[in-house]
């Protein structure tokens, strides 16, 4: 007995009604869907959605077009909310480098970028013990990482600097150092967490696989679960500088001197100062704001990607 033959399906001819609909249809602008449901139909709702847009983006922009257009001003009044600056000059700015605010970022950014590398180092390797393997007291460690989460910086802040003066076994005093700050910022709990519920979502099988081949647990973790784990870099390395930039209470137990102060130190100190005016303390605050939107600028991608995973996992 033969088998059924089944004629191929063939596309419709231009000329035909089908054909033409096709067409049409591939010709018609396709509609583009987003959390907000925008269309390419101008309505009332479209109109809406733009105005609630815009009045948000005016919230969130309001703040910084204040801080640059006040950095900018010869005389900005504190009283008065101004998105472009009147008597444009560039003296806020050499005076808070009188004032040392470079030296102060410089101390900044050795500090974020060091503190950086030895959180997602340290991070990344706890993440992949909780995640990848099995032992006992696991669910423990999880929650000491989460506990930390909770404590305010305040409550904290004396036995850490106590520890600082004279660090446990090694009696080191760490306090006038970079290393003072660095070090407690090696390890952050939500990195952790994070890390490690996005390792734990990779197959086994990936890892079975490549144990056959003679992986070892470095190499394991370097070639083949951190290339998966690129989006969760993203938003803890991110996060992980914001969270090392915007320290204040840390850097200022740490110093011995006024010269081991940060940039978020050096702006209360600006403000504090009789000498200065606003426009000096908003010059500083560009100056200290710019490392930010120059990260995440260069890793937005990164964050964004990173956040939608998380998002749509399971």
């Amino acid at each position: 007995m033969s088998a059924p033959v089944i004629d191929p399906v063939r596309p419709a001819a231009p000329g035909t009604p089908a054909g033409r609909s096709a067409k049409a249809q591939r010709a018609t602008p396709a509609r583009f869907d987003t959390a907000l449901g925008w269309n390419d139909k101008p309505s009332l709702a479209w109109a809406l959605r733009i105005l609630l847009c815009l009045i948000a983006l005016g919230i969130f922009a309001a703040p910084f077009l204040t801080i640059f257009s006040g950095a900018f001003t010869t005389n900005p009044s504190g009283s008065s909310l101004s998105f472009l600056p009147h008597d444009s000059t560039l003296l806020n700015f050499r005076v808070a480098g009188e004032r040392g605010i470079w030296d102060y970022l410089g101390n900044s950014l050795v500090i974020a970028g060091g503190g950086l590398l030895l959180q997602l180092v340290v991070c990344t390797l706890a993440a992949y013990a909780l995640a990848r393997h099995r032992f006992r007291g696991q669910a423990l460690i999880m929650m000491l990482f989460m506990m930390t989460l909770m404590l305010p910086e305040e409550v904290i802040a004396i036995p850490l600097s106590l520890v600082l003066g004279d660090v446990p076994v090694v009696h080191l005093d760490l306090k006038g150092t970079v290393w003072g700050v660095i070090l407690p910022l090696g390890a952050w709990g939500f990195s952790v967490m994070m890390l490690t519920e996005f390792m734990r979502d990779i197959p086994a099988e990936i890892e079975e696989a490549a144990r056959l081949d003679g992986v070892g647990e470095l190499r394991m973790l370097w070639q083949v679960v951190l290339p998966l784990c690129k989006p969760a870099l993203g938003v803890a390395g991110v996060l992980g500088f914001i969270m090392i930039w915007d320290q204040y209470l840390l850097p200022l137990i740490a110093a011995k001197d006024p010269t081991d102060y940060t940039v978020t130190v050096a702006l209360s100190i600006l403000r504090t100062d009789p000498e200065v005016g606003s426009g000096v303390v908003l010059a500083g605050a560009v100056i200290a704001l710019i490392p930010s939107l120059i990260v995440y600028l260069l890793l937005q991608r990164s964050l964004v990607t990173g956040i939608a995973a998380g998002a749509t996992k399971g």
